[in-house]
């Protein structure tokens, strides 16, 4: 079996308690040959860890490597890294959000086309086989009427507190000043909006959560025709999308008082409800329940079953499906152009909630193209 040469740009907490963890746990398949972090103590002690030898401060002189595969798990946009990688030839695997905008999701499209590199996105609930089971029963609902996706954001610590983590030690104050800066920028150009609320939401809800809702969705039903309603406010962020006759309500809210974490997708019909209920994605293989409820319509006689279906872990499913691309080659499950139309969907959302006005094809990305 082939081991891929990866390099690792990003050493903060993803990284730490699951990224690394797993390549390690599939040592047969990946080789870590380089880490990269903006703080040198970070890197260093994540390199004394997985017993890497090569570390840097700068991504590009990563790439200056000899790899096969490089995984980016940085804050901000991915877009620059993974365009630069592509060109250099190498295979990239992505942390959600893929991007800050479409235009810049289109050209790391394009560069790994053009370099025939694999470019995957890592949404790991995909791989969750709660998930697969789940999307399995949902072809045979009848008469879907309801959609219903809830998440209960609350506070990680307590999630993450059994982990041995390194934190971030001095970094300049003017390269994260650049960095600021250049975030800023990308969200002006993706929703040329100065509304702090909206530009806040954009990138702390959306981007960085509320695209793995959308993605869960798309993966079970497909495009919406139609997004309805939009509304942010300051605790949380409400989403109507319609499919056909069926409704889908997205709900999320910060409730930072407790840590009880809930990510639940519930779909009902007439005759059958299906809920998929998913912990904390700080969790290595805490399993995720589905439940299955029916029963007869002429009588009290229901049912309710609980399943859980396994207790492999949805990174490492993730790192397997990406091995499996690179060298077999495979088609990504979680493609750079499907994850695109999560951006949409995410810039779709501020449109609508700006206007007070739906949006047809919310995650139709050519009226996002630059």
């Amino acid at each position: 079996m082939k081991r891929l040469r990866v390099g690792v740009i990003g050493c903060g907490l993803v990284a730490q308690v699951m990224h690394l963890n797993y390549l390690r746990e599939l040592a047969d398949r990946y080789e870590i040959v380089a880490l990269c972090d903006i703080s040198e103590s970070v890197r260093e002690a994540c390199a004394r860890d997985y017993n890497v030898t090569k570390t840097f401060g700068d991504w590009r002189d990563l790439l200056k490597e000899r790899l096969d595969a490089v995984f980016i798990l940085t804050p901000g946009s991915h877009a620059p890294i993974a365009i630069a990688a592509a060109e250099a030839g190498i295979h990239v695997l992505v942390e959600k959000p893929m991007c800050f905008s479409v235009a810049e999701g289109q050209d790391m499209i394009t560069a790994a086309a053009h370099a025939g590199v694999v470019l995957m996105v890592a949404y790991n609930k995909q791989y969750d086989p709660a998930f697969v089971r789940l999307k399995q029963e949902a072809r045979s609902l009848e008469d879907l009427r309801l959609i219903r996706v809830t998440t209960l954001e609350s506070p990680f610590k307590p999630y993450v507190d059994h982990y041995v983590l390194h934190r971030g030690g001095h970094v300049p104050a003017d390269l994260l000043a650049r960095l600021a800066a250049d975030t800023d920028q990308r969200i002006t150009k993706a929703i040329a909006t100065q509304d702090p609320l909206a530009r806040r939401a954009y990138h702390l809800v959306l981007l960085d959560s509320m695209v793995h809702e959308f993605n869960v969705v798309r993966g079970i039903l497909g495009e919406p025709d139609e997004l309805a309603f939009a509304d942010i406010g300051e605790t949380g962020l409400t989403a109507i999308l319609r499919y056909g006759k069926a409704q889908c309500t997205i709900n999320w809210v910060d409730l930072p008082g407790i840590a009880r974490y809930q990510m639940e997708f519930a779909f009902y019909t007439p005759a059958r409800r299906l809920t998929l209920s998913m912990p904390s994605p700080f969790l290595r293989s805490a399993p995720t329940l589905l439940v299955d409820e029916g029963g007869d319509a002429a009588s009290a006689k229901s049912y309710r079953n609980e399943e859980i279906v396994s207790y492999s872990e949805s990174f490492k499913e993730e790192l397997l499906h990406f091995h499996d691309c690179v060298t077999k080659g495979l088609s990504p499950r979680t493609s750079g152009p499907d994850a695109l139309r999560d951006i949409a969907l995410c810039q779709s959302i501020i449109k609508a909630h700006l206007t007070r006005q739906p949006v047809a094809r919310p995650t139709d990305m050519a009226s996002f193209s630059a």
